[in-house]
């Protein structure tokens, strides 16, 4: 039987987040359901002092009822994290400096605390990169930002979609057609923002029959939901529009989940997002996937209750 736990969240803001729609909320009111004891504290948050890790943290109330979601932070205090079960690394990309520092930090925590995702294996596994050590999963892809390099892979396939290397939610994705003569302002623009390279892919016709989002705790497939783009839009992300729908996982979805899921449980990677368009997973989300929300409404899966299922045997006495 698992003791009440003490957890930690690392997040935004709740203030800034839909939190009808928020999958770390869903996941701390069911923590807090169980009787465990509820904590937030932002990434600005953290402190290392002779090589311990601290925060100013404090005590979080959540409530749901009639479909309005409520919090409240009760005064903050600066606390050895160390002292927590399970620190739940939930705050948003972008993958900047400022999350890999945090990850540092959280990387010098002693394993008798949890840290969900390891830090360690997060910093390492940016998702669009991750997702190239299963290359033969993926449609045809380059990363670069040699321009001469990037034309002639728009020779070869045509249809292309470029994306920050380091994006989320949609933003900055570009569906160049064969005919687009903006091909040189698109890479001027992206050049003038950062020196990072971009990733360019063959544009997959399957994105308008939906991008699937499937959730993955501790290797396995637990639920699934696909979301189709709005009319006229190439990304079917639902922070720019896509529209949730039910779906079911094919025999080549499963054939990817079981693909991935040894690197993933290996990493301590246990909960996870994957977007597959058509036969190719497109990226590996290890940051705070989300989706659990839609998946509940949709399929009656509760998502939350599994997670902490799997978290609590980790502390059974």
């Amino acid at each position: 039987m698992s003791r009440n736990l003490n957890i930690a969240f690392l997040m935004d803001p709740l203030e800034k987040l839909d939190l009808k729609g928020d999958t770390t909320f869903a996941i701390a009111l069911e923590a807090q359901k169980r009787k465990h004891h509820i904590n937030f504290f932002k990434p600005e948050d953290l402190i290392l002092s002779k090589n311990e890790v601290l925060a100013n943290i404090c005590k979080l109330e959540l409530s749901s009822s009639n479909n309005l979601c409520e919090f409240k932070y009760h005064d903050s205090f600066i606390k050895p994290l160390s002292k927590y079960d399970v620190i739940m690394m939930r705050q948003d990309p972008p993958f900047d400096m400022a999350y890999i520092s945090a990850t540092h930090i959280l990387e010098k925590l002693p394993n008798s605390t949890l840290v969900v995702n390891n830090p360690f294996e997060v910093r390492n596994s940016p998702e669009k990169i991750f997702v190239t050590n299963f290359s033969h999963l993926m449609p045809k892809t380059l990363i670069s930002r040699n321009i001469d390099t990037i034309k002639d892979f728009r020779k070869q396939f045509k249809d292309i979609i470029i994306k920050p290397l380091y994006g989320n939610g949609g933003h900055g994705i570009f569906h160049v057609l064969p005919e687009d003569e903006n091909l040189n302002t698109i890479l001027e623009m992206f050049f003038n923002q950062n020196k990072e390279p971009l990733m360019i892919q063959e544009y997959l016709k399957d994105v308008r029959n939906g991008d699937k989002r499937i959730i993955l705790l501790n290797g396995e497939a637990v639920g699934a939901i696909n979301r189709i783009p709005k009319l006229g839009e190439s990304r079917s992300n639902m922070h720019a529009g896509g529209k949730p729908e039910k779906t079911i996982l094919t025999e080549r979805d499963k054939f990817i989940c079981n693909e991935i899921s040894q690197s993933l449980v290996k990493k301590g990677l246990y909960f996870v997002g994957i977007d597959i368009i058509g036969d190719y997973i497109t990226e590996i989300n290890v940051t705070s996937p989300t989706g659990i929300r839609e998946i509940k409404t949709l399929d009656s899966i509760a998502i939350e209750e599994m997670f902490w299922d799997f978290i609590e045997k980790k502390f059974e006495v």
